[in-house]
């Protein structure tokens, strides 16, 4: 990773100029450092969009930012400059809709100025401070989970693991009234989090001799508070290998389990597993336009309480440092990059 002045960037017709108020360093963005050429394998073999670049080329990312409009291209009305945003990460060009963070040519949030599509922006309500709001995506991604899975009120949740994913997973479960939400991780800081979030129980996988032993006393503490013979919704958020196949093996016949954590490396599991204890097992990834905006409200009116999670603010040249720091649980949740300073 460096850091390095890039070209200048002028909106086009149907683009818009913004600085960046805030970028957050997205679990994304650390597999990209690490796992660039997987990823944009993957994405080709899936038929997807989300990362087309070429990983041998210089590459600015960001793509949880919350901007100040600067300047509106021809055909761009009713945007103001001056006016904050929350930003989805999207910009229309002549090779199509690209991502920005994703993009060689178009820079992310890492970066004093940008491009994005008009609306792709979302005015940031008065109160909310516009650093927050670069929240908006992660919140997002957590709101999309809880969306696609058929949790409800009545039936409980288990969150294996409280990282920034896992943090926004329960955030959505208690303001969709799920209870008990029972949250899983080895960092005692993250625990907190998980409980000022809205967790009801939390618990220390790592009190357990095995990882399938800590996985099963999580179960346990949702049996306990559970005393209902309705299967839990399970939510994987943590991404390395082993995890799918523990969760098959511990969760209880019926279950659900909604796979957030996004793992980079081959996994096994055995499908008889879940076809004796008749598991559902659905893959989550991204949110939708609606649920960017009901994200951003939700942070606006304090139902999650974003500034919780920011645990770093850092200018350009202390990028590299972070995503490094990052590493370690117990110091970081989320960092934001403040490329044109704090204030």
């Amino acid at each position: 990773m460096v850091v390095d002045d890039v070209a200048e960037v002028s909106p086009g017709p149907g683009q818009v100029l913004v600085e960046t108020i805030a970028c957050g360093i997205c679990g994304s963005d650390l597999h990209t450092v690490d796992h660039a050429d997987q990823m944009v394998q993957v994405a080709a073999d899936a038929g997807s969009p989300v990362f087309d670049f070429d990983p041998a080329k210089d590459l600015v990312m960001g793509h949880e930012v919350s901007v100040r409009v600067l300047e509106s291209g021809a055909g761009v009305d009713g945007i103001a400059a001056g006016t904050a945003m929350a930003a989805m990460p999207s910009l229309t060009t002549d090779r199509g809709r690209v991502i920005p963070g994703y993009d060689n040519i178009y820079p992310g949030g890492y970066c004093e100025r940008m491009l994005l599509d008009p609306g792709a922006l979302l005015p940031v309500p008065n109160g909310l401070d516009p650093a927050v709001a670069a929240l908006t995506e992660p919140m997002a991604v957590g709101l999309n989970a809880v969306n696609q899975s058929s949790v409800e009120p009545g039936r409980a949740a288990i969150v294996i693991g409280a990282g920034p994913v896992g943090l926004s997973v329960i955030a959505s479960l208690t303001i969709a009234g799920i209870e008990p939400i029972v949250a899983a991780d080895l960092s005692p800081r993250r625990r907190a989090l998980a409980a000022d979030l809205g967790a009801h129980v939390v618990v220390d996988p790592g009190q357990a001799a095995t990882r399938q032993e800590g996985f099963d006393a999580t179960v346990q503490a949702w049996s306990e508070h559970e005393p209902g013979d309705v299967p839990p919704v399970v939510f994987e958020a943590v991404g390395v290998p082993g995890m799918i196949e523990m969760a098959m093996t511990g969760t209880p016949a019926g279950s659900e389990l909604l796979v957030v954590g996004v793992c980079m490396e081959h996994d096994r599991f055995r499908p008889m597993m879940g076809i004796m204890k008749n598991l559902s097992i659905r893959f989550v990834l991204g949110w939708t336009a609606e649920e960017f905006a009901t994200s951003l409200h939700h942070l606006a009116e304090g139902r999650i309480d974003g500034s919780k999670l920011i645990t770093a603010n850092v200018g350009l040249d202390d990028v590299p440092d972070a995503f490094a720091q990052l590493a370690n649980p117990e110091e970081h949740v989320k960092i934001l990059v403040r490329p044109n300073g704090v204030g």
